[in-house]
């Protein structure tokens, strides 16, 4: 299964890639104000869909852009053809394919696949996370706030949230060393995995943003729950890490 993923993953990054150079203000189209859609996204997750109806034809899928068919089936797949597309459009290489097989409700495999910076993440169940076929993924090891590196995302501004995430971006950047901000959650979920970053966390997030990343990091080896520190992800918002910074990150997040 993790072969199939990973094949369609990569194909789907090279419609991304060939088609960057030539995306413009033409071919978008608006969820709301802020949030947007190009015509790639359609083209590759159509690509994504059609790869996986040929070769399992009944089982559920859940999209981005084409929404759900076959709900409550055994098998299931979630997808995000190009998540973070705001990165995309403007030319950056912070975007990735996210593509998570699920069975009876828990996902057993993934894959997230950064095309523009050659990184493709993938975990399965029991078996561990890779990048790249070759390295093996770990999270960090960084125990204090003060040393650790974070990421987080504002999808809470599109969705019009309050309080949003500004009001704990204000709370826990004086505590730690430094944010980054890539713009794909799915990005943020797989640099956990790598150690890359030690947590992350966001607000107003989808199944589709996060399935694939949450194997990432479980199988790396770091936690994940919601923003209560349960497990109604990504619902209530949700919280990664490499688990020594969880008890201290959710005090800042819960804390009144």
């Amino acid at each position: 299964m993790i072969e199939f993923i990973k094949k369609i993953a990569w194909e789907a990054g090279e419609i991304c890639l060939q088609e960057s150079a030539s995306i413009t203000s033409e071919n978008l189209r608006f969820k709301s104000e802020r949030d947007l859609v190009t015509s790639v996204d359609t083209k590759v997750e159509d690509y994504i869909v059609e790869s996986i109806k040929k070769r399992f034809p009944d089982h559920g899928l859940i999209g981005e852009e084409t929404g759900e068919s076959k709900r409550g089936s055994e098998h299931c797949w979630i997808i995000d053809p190009i998540d973070g597309t705001v990165s995309y459009f403007h030319g950056q290489p912070y975007y990735s394919v996210s593509i998570a097989y699920q069975r009876g409700g828990e996902t057993q495999a993934g894959v997230v696949y950064a095309p523009a910076l050659g990184q493709m993440f993938t975990a399965v169940r029991e078996k561990g996370a890779w990048l790249n076929n070759q390295t093996r993924l770990h999270v960090s090891k960084t125990n204090s706030l003060i040393n650790a590196l974070m990421a987080t995302g504002f999808a809470c501004l599109r969705a019009g949230r309050k309080p949003n995430n500004l009001y704990y971006l204000n709370k826990i950047l004086p505590q730690i060393r430094d944010i980054r901000r890539c713009g794909s959650a799915a990005v943020d979920l797989a640099y956990v995995a790598a150690g890359k970053v030690d947590a992350f966390w966001e607000m107003d997030l989808n199944l589709y943003d996060i399935a694939a990343g949450v194997l990432l990091v479980e199988e790396a080896g770091g936690s994940v729950t919601d923003m209560q520190g349960k497990e109604n992800y990504p619902h209530s918002g949700i919280v990664a890490s490499n688990g020594y910074l969880s008890k201290d990150l959710l005090a800042l997040l819960t804390e009144t």
